[in-house]
């Protein structure tokens, strides 16, 4: 079934975002100091790319630079793209042919929220980045 959702979520909407977090990623990485936002876009639009069967969980080892990362990002992009990610989860939830994307769409929320100093695992098994 995830695969299903997967393929469908491609044609549909997941390739456009790849390409979207991509470009945003390769803007980034321009300067030095955009180089971990950029990285942190590469890993969302992976994500993006193909969400059924993973999720996020938060690194244990991140430290300091990421909380005051997550911050910078939160002011200067992850709040339009959390506000675009909600819309259009809003959207798709309107038929029920959708809501599964939708769903994808509320779990790109935290993520593009707050990239810094998470990981992306796979649902069978959400504790291994843990350790």
């Amino acid at each position: 079934m995830k695969t299903i959702l997967n393929i469908i979520w491609l044609v549909l909407s997941g390739f456009w975002l790849f390409l979207g977090y991509v470009a945003a990623g390769l803007l980034l990485c321009i300067t030095i100091i955009g180089i971990p936002f950029g990285i942190a876009a590469f890993r969302i639009g992976v994500y993006a790319l193909w969400p059924f069967g993973y999720t996020t969980i938060e690194r244990r080892d991140a430290g300091a630079p990421s909380c005051v990362g997550n911050v910078l990002w939160l002011v200067l992009a992850g709040w339009w793209l959390a506000l675009t990610h909600i819309v259009t989860g809003l959207a798709l939830c309107v038929t029920i042919i959708g809501i599964p994307f939708g769903i994808a769409n509320f779990k790109l929320v935290p993520l593009s929220l707050m990239p810094l100093g998470r990981e992306i695992v796979s649902t069978d098994e959400p504790f291994a980045g843990r350790y």
